[in-house]
């Protein structure tokens, strides 16, 4: 196996996908691919659905055109990797075309990169998996992190990080990305991970910007730099005591701005909370001084 393979739009998957003579799909690269190597795109075209099983590097290779996955009634990417693996999703627009299911899948992995990639129209379905950009369901925990990211136009979730339970951690980094137009929320986090989210823009979501909630172990937010507005609720803290902190973020123009069933919003004094139908406070005596 080579730790270099290619794919282009006129490839073919028995070639041995080397520069001169490229596969066809990511799945038809993927046994040619040694773990710890890297799918390489040549030209633009659509590189199919595809399982990733060891620890390598998709690269859309955005210099020479976007490469897309079109996921039509199935899921995109679906990573269950080994247990010390890291696994790099880079340049690659996927597409549910408003018939998907999930746009990537993450079941186990010790560490996941996506990274400056698309992710729109997964509508078939609200159910299990369906719905959602991104969903992160690691059994033994792990980071994830997400960076330069557009995810926009799917039934339920833009992210998803849900531990199977509170007993692991998924620790998820979210950064400089467009999360938009969702039908339950844009992130949502879950029982006892802790995420980071910053110099994002979470807008147009039907239910909730950001959505946490605790229902095991410890649930912790952290949310700076953001714009979290237009949605039905910016910002939900539920279930259980989970912690939430924001940091010189802008939260307008939602229905709700904070809502408040369980757990703690603290806001420090740099944010801008107002123009809400109501929910323009964080939790009352949590508002936090610069130091």
């Amino acid at each position: 196996m080579a730790t270099r393979t290619w794919v282009s739009g006129v490839g073919d998957d028995v070639n041995p996908c080397s520069r001169t003579a490229p596969c066809k799909t990511f799945a038809g690269a993927i046994s040619k691919t040694a773990a710890g190597g890297e799918i390489s795109v040549l030209d633009p075209g659509g590189f199919g659905a595809v399982t990733i099983t060891k620890g390598m590097t998709i690269d859309g290779s955005e210099g020479s055109g976007f490469a897309s996955i079109l996921a039509s009634g199935t899921n995109g990417i679906t990573i269950n990797a080994g247990a010390n693996d890291v696994v790099t999703i880079r340049n690659v627009s996927i597409n549910g075309a408003g018939t998907g299911l999930t746009g990537i899948r993450i079941f186990a992995a010790a560490a996941v990169f996506i990274e400056n990639c698309e992710i729109f129209g997964f509508r078939g379905g609200t159910t299990g998996d369906a719905g959602r950009a991104i969903r992160d369901a690691r059994t033994a925990g792990g980071q994830l992190f997400v960076a330069g990211c557009t995810l926009r136009n799917n039934s339920q979730n833009g992210i998803v990080i849900q531990p199977s339970s509170g007993s692991v951690r998924i620790s998820a980094t979210i950064d400089n990305c467009w999360i938009q137009s969702c039908g339950f929320s844009g992130v949502t986090a879950e029982s006892g991970c802790l995420v980071t989210i910053s110099n994002s823009i979470l807008t147009g979501h039907a239910g909730f910007g950001i959505a946490v909630q605790q229902t095991a172990g410890t649930t912790e937010v952290n949310i700076e730099n953001c714009v979290i507005a237009h949605n039905g609720t910016g910002i939900l803290s539920q279930a259980g005591l989970p912690t939430t902190r924001v940091s010189n973020s802008t939260i307008v123009n939602n229905g709700n701005g904070i809502q408040i069933a369980s757990g703690t919003v603290f806001s420090y004094v740099n944010n801008r909370i107002a123009g809400n139908t109501s929910g323009n406070a964080p939790s009352p005596g949590q508002t936090i001084p610069l130091r």
